[in-house]
């Protein structure tokens, strides 16, 4: 960080210095076509990171019918400035892009948001206390829904269907744990499944059982879908309804563009993408309420009707919604000890992880949808399961030849030593949540043994140093949407109750992380033409901090989404 701020200072330092005489990152007509140079906003008095290389920092930006016209320091654009221009004086403080966060479940969040809350509890009896307030309030019959539990807080002990029927006689109930990996359903929902001592496994998926063969009410992975299919649809109001509350919550934390990879886990259902984007994403367009942009990534299986939709719309739907690509699951969590690994979990000497979808389906599903030109992203987090995807990637490029691919693997948690090497060779993004480091410290040197822990946990300067594409999210709602968190967390890597840094050497620079969260990641899905820095044509989307020193972005609470812009138009607050 001190470099970085070294940097900033000199560059800043020099920009002032030289710019009136030589004025940088001019508008490119190619780019704007308008008859009239005046803008509609002037952003002065600020400290502003561009992302762009060409002028990193700058005092000033010029902003016209939604785009960015031309950034320096306030002589070079004072000219722009009209009766119909809005000035806004900032007074020193910091103006970065707007963030884009590269992996959440919009809806899903969305959704979360109006439902049993178990995020960051600690005792048993508080989660149990939270669904018998739930009871309370909901009908006899309906379905308790929740989530965000994680047993690592509270010692390990996986709940079982036993905690909470007693106080759910007369209603189901289904808690997926905080990764999406694992739920808890108590015995009127599995009752209702159909789960029993006889029912088997099925394939990529684990019934938790006790020893007599009885579930526990614990399902892992695809064995979810025995009991998902019996929760009723939520109605198109209540995802609308979930998407604006999301949408809200994207931009009090900085967050303009997310990429969406939808309602889409083991388990569920392939059709669920494509109703919210039937019936929440193009109905949210067409009436004018879509207040993120968003890039939306659908389930692999279904790459042939993506493919036909680009060819009848485009990529570009409209200046909120991008059609992304498809996505695919290798393996499950390590929270649910179900990612795959090449040597056992320490906790369970049996026990590698799961395969959720088999090698032959992905490697010809793959293979169709990059003949079509879709942009592939599958879902790794064990070292197995990763070295698995990158040898399928290799063989996929081997047969449909060279091109400007951008593969993703979402999350590459925990890698084996030469793996990050491979990310850069064959210029895979690696899709990736710096919070969840924050949950994994504890229980991944549990799970998998100090030494396996501290060599391939979360390998973020590893994967930059070998030419690796990151790209940062949250994984929302398995986390907050957080990116100033984020940033502390990639430069730091100090988890809660800890005195030093889990893993220093893979710590990044305040730069590197803050690219992770603009320009990296529109790369990493084809949207750096128009999004990811503050340069002249892209869209004007900004974020104003609380504070004039980078020394206070990363520091412990100190730092704050003071506004949030899209287009050049306060979002936020």
């Amino acid at each position: 960080m001190n470099n970085f701020l070294t940097v900033v200072s000199a560059s800043v330092a020099v920009v002032l210095a030289i710019i009136a005489s030589l004025p940088l990152l001019k508008p490119n007509h190619q780019l704007l076509s308008w008859t009239s140079p005046m803008a509609d906003l002037v952003v002065r008095n600020a400290k502003i990171y561009t992302s762009d290389e060409s002028l990193p920092f700058a005092d000033s930006m010029a902003v016209r019918s939604g785009r960015v016209l031309q950034v320096g320091n306030y002589s070079s654009i004072k000219d722009m400035v009209g009766d119909g221009t809005k000035e806004l004086d900032l007074m020193g403080k910091i103006v970065v892009p707007g963030f884009i966060d590269s992996h959440v479940h919009l809806i899903s969040g969305g959704l979360q948001m109006a439902r049993v809350k178990l995020r960051g509890i600690s005792q048993k009896d508080e989660f149990v206390r939270r669904v018998k307030e739930a009871v309370r309030n909901a009908n006899q019959g309906s379905w308790i829904l929740g989530g965000g539990w994680n047993n690592d807080l509270w010692g390990g002990e996986l709940p079982m269907a036993s905690w909470v029927d007693d106080i759910t006689p007369y209603n189901p109930v289904w808690l997926s744990r905080m990764d999406g990996h694992m739920g808890l359903a108590n015995s009127v929902a599995l009752k209702l499944a159909g789960i029993t001592t006889s029912s088997e496994d099925p394939s990529g998926g684990t019934i938790v059982r006790f020893t007599s063969g009885e579930p526990t009410g614990l399902l892992i992975d695809s064995a979810m879908k025995l009991l998902l299919i019996s929760i009723p649809e939520v109605s198109a109001e209540e995802r609308r309804e979930a998407l604006s509350r999301a949408s809200n919550h994207a931009l009090m934390r900085g967050v303009t563009t997310v990429v969406d990879v939808g309602r889409y886990f083991p388990g569920t259902s392939v059709k669920l993408s494509w109703e919210d984007f039937s019936d929440v994403y193009k109905w949210a367009d067409s009436s004018g309420k879509m207040m993120i942009r968003v890039c939306l990534f659908f389930p692999l299986e279904t790459w042939l009707q993506l493919h036909n939709l680009i060819t009848k719309v485009g990529r570009t739907m409209s200046q909120w919604i991008y059609l992304g690509g498809v996505k695919a699951f290798a393996d499950g969590s390590l929270g649910s000890n179900s990612a795959l690994f090449y040597e056992p979990y320490a906790d369970e000497p049996h026990n590698y992880g799961l395969q959720v979808t088999d090698n032959e389906s992905l490697l010809n599903l793959t293979l169709a949808s990059d003949r079509v030109g879709l942009q592939v992203a599958i879902h790794a987090i064990g070292d197995r399961a990763n070295d698995l995807i990158l040898d399928m990637y290799e063989s996929v490029f081997s047969t449909n030849g060279v091109r400007d691919r951008r593969f993703r693997i979402e999350h590459a948690q925990h890698l084996a030593p030469e793996t990050p090497a491979r990310f850069g060779k064959l210029g895979i993004v690696a899709s990736v949540q710096p919070e969840h480091l924050l949950d994994d410290a504890e229980s991944a040197t549990k799970k998998l043994g100090i030494d396996r822990a501290q060599k391939g946990s979360y390998l973020f300067r590893s994967l930059l140093a070998s030419n690796g594409q990151l790209a940062f999210g949250s994984d929302w709602p398995v986390a907050d949407i957080n990116p100033l968190g984020g940033i502390k967390t990639a430069m730091k890597r100090i988890p809660p109750g800890w005195d030093i840094a889990w893993i220093p050497s893979e710590t990044l620079s305040l730069n590197d992380a803050l690219k992770a969260y603009t320009l990296s990641a529109a790369r990493a899905c084809f949207l750096d033409s128009d999004l990811g820095s503050l340069s002249p044509g892209k869209l004007a989307d900004f974020v104003i901090l609380s504070r004039d020193s980078w020394d206070d972005v990363t520091a412990e609470g100190s730092t704050s989404i003071e506004a949030t812009y899209v287009g050049g138009v306060q979002a936020y607050p």
